[in-house]
């Protein structure tokens, strides 16, 4: 299959590009500039160029494949409904260009703070409650598109491996930052997690066997408490690890103060059981210690 891949430079879509490759497929990778280019060729991809903002590339890149992965998002928090309102033209764009096609298209989406206090399950609902854009407004359109193979992967908070540049790491600056490690309040609250690799797979199984209209739960671990988290950052780094109050909780975390206090934990057993995907990298805590630290 040609798989047209957008973020396919990315930290997850390195992997997914791998992985594709590896199991006979063809990759035609987005790449906004040259040294994204460069990489995909290197990898053995088909270089598309254009952005997010380039509806034109886009559409004739989902074209000419014969499915699409989108992994593609802005992740500047401080224009994020502006990234939002991008990234679902981009994928309106794709899916009308593919409408009658039957071809698979797996969009991207995550489970933070997609059942507060519980274990999430595919069947929860995304959709938006706050009245706000999000991200499972895109997702509602991708499993709800009529003639495209539309399907959701909705990746936990932490997709770990060396080379992340997600929420772990800022965690760790922080700790050098103020000389101490930290949670909020006893720390019992739970982030979902998975290895790189195992992301990868499920990608592709998505693509290659997901039906239209599912959602798929990239989880291996359905919950690290963040108490866990900042004692591997501490014992690593050497320093103290303290409890934080929710008011002081901005002054360490900045714009992760909400997430870090967020109890957000998720199962991913009806994707294992509809896909046959059996996650079996490392654990968070395992790859914190071998590398997020050096």
């Amino acid at each position: 299959m040609r798989v047209f891949v957008t973020g396919a430079s990315g930290f997850v879509g390195q992997a997914v590009v791998r992985e594709l490759l590896a199991h006979g497929h063809q990759v035609l990778g987005l790449a906004r500039n040259d040294a994204s280019a460069a990489a995909l060729t290197d990898a053995g991809a088909e270089v598309h160029r254009g952005d997010l903002a380039d509806i034109d590339s886009l559409v004739a890149g989902a074209t000419a494949a014969d499915g699409v992965i989108h992994l593609a998002f802005i992740h500047d928090f401080s224009q994020y409904q502006s990234n939002i309102d991008t990234d679902r033209a981009a994928v309106d764009a794709m899916l009308e260009a593919l409408a009658g096609s039957d071809k698979p298209f797996v969009g991207t989406s995550g489970t933070l703070g997609l059942a507060p206090g519980r274990i999430a399950a595919e069947t929860d609902s995304a959709a938006n409650r706050s009245g706000a854009k999000t991200r499972g407004d895109t997702e509602s359109a991708i499993v709800g598109a009529t003639g495209v193979r539309g399907s959701v992967v909705r990746l936990a908070p932490s997709v770990h491996d060396a080379g992340d540049h997600g929420f772990v790491p800022r965690m760790v600056d922080a700790a050098r930052q103020h000389g101490y490690a930290a949670y909020v309040g006893d720390g019992a609250n739970r982030w979902s997690a998975v290895a790189r690799r195992d992301a990868a797979t499920l990608y592709r199984l998505g693509l290659e066997q997901g039906a239209a209209g599912s959602v798929f739960h990239g989880v291996g671990e359905e919950g690290v408490a963040l108490r866990d988290i900042a004692t591997a950052i501490g014992e690593g780094l050497g320093l103290p690890v303290r409890s934080l109050t929710p008011a002081e909780a901005p002054g360490f975390f900045g714009f992760l103060a909400t997430f870090a206090a967020l109890d957000s934990p998720a199962s991913s057993q009806r994707t294992r059981d509809a896909l046959g995907w059996q996650p079996n990298g490392p654990g968070l805590i395992k790859d914190i210690r071998a590398h997020y630290l050096g």
